[in-house]
């Protein structure tokens, strides 16, 4: 049996556009619904214990310190995938959630925060 990587594949690390504090937003999503849960931030170690042990890992910027999703609340995402973006500044995880997404104990973190009224749109068509 392989163990897996201790550091991020550096090609994986070379195509990822940090910001001041070395971070990348990761987007989450519910992989059959589709659903927008949450956005956190990973550093390199996050992202690759994301990638090698099959559970989100994020780093959380106010207590500078790496979480793993559901160790303390049960409410775990089992990673489905990980994609990059065109720009290497953030990543859209799919993922199984079990049980709530937000820390309020809402599914998703942004039913808490609620629809902000946006003026809706029309389609142009020419």
């Amino acid at each position: 049996m392989t163990s897996p990587p201790t550091t991020l594949d550096p090609t994986i690390a070379a195509r990822l556009k940090r910001d001041s504090a070395g971070l990348v937003a990761a987007i989450i999503q519910q992989v059959d619904t589709r659903e927008v849960l949450m956005l956190g931030w990973m550093d390199d170690e996050a992202l690759r214990r994301t990638l090698t042990e099959g559970r989100v890992t994020f780093f959380s910027r106010s207590r500078q310190e790496y979480w793993r999703k559901g160790d303390t609340s049960g409410h775990i995402q089992v990673v489905k995938s990980v994609a990059i973006d065109c720009d290497g500044d953030a990543l859209l995880v799919e993922v199984d959630q079990v049980g709530s997404a937000c820390h309020t104990g809402e599914r998703t973190c942004f039913l808490t925060g609620g629809d902000l009224g946006a003026v809706v749109g029309e389609n142009q068509v020419s």
